[in-house]
């Protein structure tokens, strides 16, 4: 089958859904639950337009294992905020893959909240919760807390994102935002604004060097001590 043809009978789904090695090292005695939020993705989330068809065949390395692998960065027991989340990407890899987290996924799109509630009840991860709403709004960041550590994938560029990150995470805590080849002009750009809304040291990083042919790309921020963000922007 070619890689960006749509699967069209189970069998060819069954054969899609076989974990690549390196998901036993991700995932642990919990392959079982990544195997199946793979085929939760690759049906309903297709169903509900949140994955592309063309991206079933790559769900394994470009979507769970890369997700699950921030778990490298990440210290043992943190509580973990994930903004955007969509499809569940990298909340939902990273609770299966490290049970030891507490995770909070925001989403503002009632479509995908609802999938996020369907899909973390379907898996019982039990350490993840779903709040509804924006980052940046008061209401939500009153339901939420901080955390010791802020995600997100493909939200937003690091000015934009940063804004509505760094007043979720505690002081001395970071943000991870899972970034692409660019990452370190993305750094170069929009260090100084970035800077003003709190998030400090910034720098760039790999996860899953052992595991995966294209390790995960990610701009890591700590937040200033002794920083008092300001209003975060529209979204």
């Amino acid at each position: 089958m070619p890689s960006d043809a749509q699967p069209e009978h189970d069998h060819d789904l069954d054969a899609l859904a076989v974990p690549p090695g390196a998901a036993a090292d991700v995932f642990g005695d919990r392959l079982n639950l990544a195997v199946d939020y793979w085929r939760i993705l690759a049906t309903d989330g297709i169903d509900h337009g949140l994955m592309g068809p063309r991206e079933v065949p790559r769900l394994w390395d470009r979507h769970i294992l890369n997700c699950g692998v921030l778990g490298e960065l990440i210290s043992d027991g943190a509580r973990v905020i994930d903004i955007g989340s969509g499809a569940g990407l990298p909340g939902v890899p990273l609770a299966i893959a490290r049970p030891d987290l507490s995770i909070t996924l925001i989403e503002p799109l009632l479509r995908r909240s609802t999938f996020l509630e369907r899909t973390t009840g379907a898996l019982s991860l039990d350490n993840v919760i779903v709040v509804r709403g924006r980052a940046e709004e008061k209401s939500v960041r009153a339901a939420v807390g901080l955390a010791d550590v802020v995600t997100s994938r493909a939200v937003a560029p690091l000015e934009r994102l940063s804004k509505w990150s760094a007043p979720l995470v505690r002081p001395g805590g970071r943000m991870i935002a899972i970034k692409g080849s660019s990452a370190a002009e993305e750094i170069d750009r929009d260090r100084a604004v970035v800077g003003r809304s709190g998030i400090a040291d910034l720098s760039v990083h790999t996860c899953g060097e052992r595991f995966l042919e294209t390790p995960t790309t990610v701009i890591v921020g700590t937040k200033n001590e002794r920083s008092r963000s300001g209003r975060a922007g529209r979204r």
